[in-house]
């Protein structure tokens, strides 16, 4: 059963239209003319309670336009969402006690304030049972690591742990949804894969639903099982990333160092020549047309190799196919 229903969801904003050239500039100020834009496109989509969800796209996709359409924010143009139920702008009370929303380039945190009081801050805000909330407290400052950071103000804290906060914040009122909106964006590499690591235990420990949105192909490789990709408004794709791969992917290379010259012997036309630097060369194919387990055969049956080796087609690339193909 969903949990979260987007049916046939139309988001349009009016916007003013602006033309090059001062007389245009001039012209606006004393009658504009608007023009309608279509951020979101007759999108449906459904996610199961527990899920942890992949929402990607370029940037003008309409990824935050969903956020806050399923958050509340904004009113849909067209078409009906649900999120256990109720529909967010009609409930936003209702809705906002069920989920938890952190924006990766936007805080709710308060600068001058340390991470203790800003957590009492929020148990007010959210009206938090003193129970519940102590419960929540020692829980979250223990599993993202912050019992070093609680009593310094929020303005000196690295990005790594501005962002523990923000999750641990949003959490706090123990929502059922959290919704991710660039949760590693700008943080270094050992950062990122803790804010990965704790968004999984998150998921497992708490069954909460996610839904995350990123750049980050590293972000959905590490965490998500499933992908919604949406391109201009539109939903382009939706399933498991295994399957993700296999349709947009499937693009390797084999690079190959040959014991001898093979100068002017014939290869597999199934591969082809992309690099040649005398005995190495590198071949390029699609599993479509010839798996890696039989170019390697190959190349081994056929050959005096002394080293091979496999690269396929990282996930960023496969996603560039995928907006190329539409």
């Amino acid at each position: 059963m969903s949990y979260i229903h987007v049916d046939n969801v139309v988001k349009e904003f009016k916007v003013v239209r602006r033309e090059k050239g001062l007389k245009n500039a001039l012209k606006s100020l004393f009658r504009r003319e608007y023009e309608t834009v279509t951020a979101v496109d007759h999108i449906s989509f459904e996610i199961g309670k527990g899920e942890l969800v992949g929402y990607i796209g370029p940037n003008g996709a309409g990824k935050s336009t969903t956020i806050k359409m399923l958050s509340g924010i904004l009113v849909p143009t067209a078409g009906t969402i649900t999120v256990d139920g109720f529909i967010p702008h009609l409930n936003r009370e209702e809705n906002a006690r069920r989920i938890g929303v952190v924006f990766g380039q936007r805080s709710s945190l308060e600068w001058d304030l340390p991470m203790e009081e800003t957590f009492d801050l929020f148990q007010k805000i959210y009206r938090i049972d003193e129970k519940v909330y102590k419960r929540n407290v020692e829980f979250y400052v223990e599993l993202f690591e912050m019992q070093s950071f609680l009593k310094r103000p929020v303005r000196q804290l690295s990005l790594g742990q501005k962002m523990r906060a923000e999750i641990a914040v949003a959490l706090l009122h123990d929502p059922e949804i959290l919704y991710l909106d660039e949760p590693t964006i700008g943080l270094d590499v050992v950062a990122k894969n803790q804010i990965r690591q704790f968004i999984k235990e998150i998921n497992s420990e708490k069954k909460i639903t996610l839904m995350l949105t990123t750049h980050d192909m590293d972000d959905i490789e590490q965490i998500c099982e499933r992908i919604i990709m949406i391109d201009k408004g539109k939903v382009l794709y939706d399933g498991s990333l295994e399957k993700f791969k296999e349709k947009y992917g499937g693009e390797y290379t084999v690079t190959v160092d040959f014991a001898q010259a093979e100068e002017g012997r014939e290869v597999d036309p199934r591969l082809k020549l992309v690099s040649d630097e005398g005995n190495r060369k590198v071949y390029a194919a699609h599993r479509s047309i010839i798996e890696t387990t039989d170019a390697l055969r190959y190349f081994i049956d056929n050959f005096e190799v002394s080293h091979l080796n496999i690269r396929e087609a990282d996930i960023e690339d496969v996603v560039r196919n995928a907006y190329v193909k539409g």
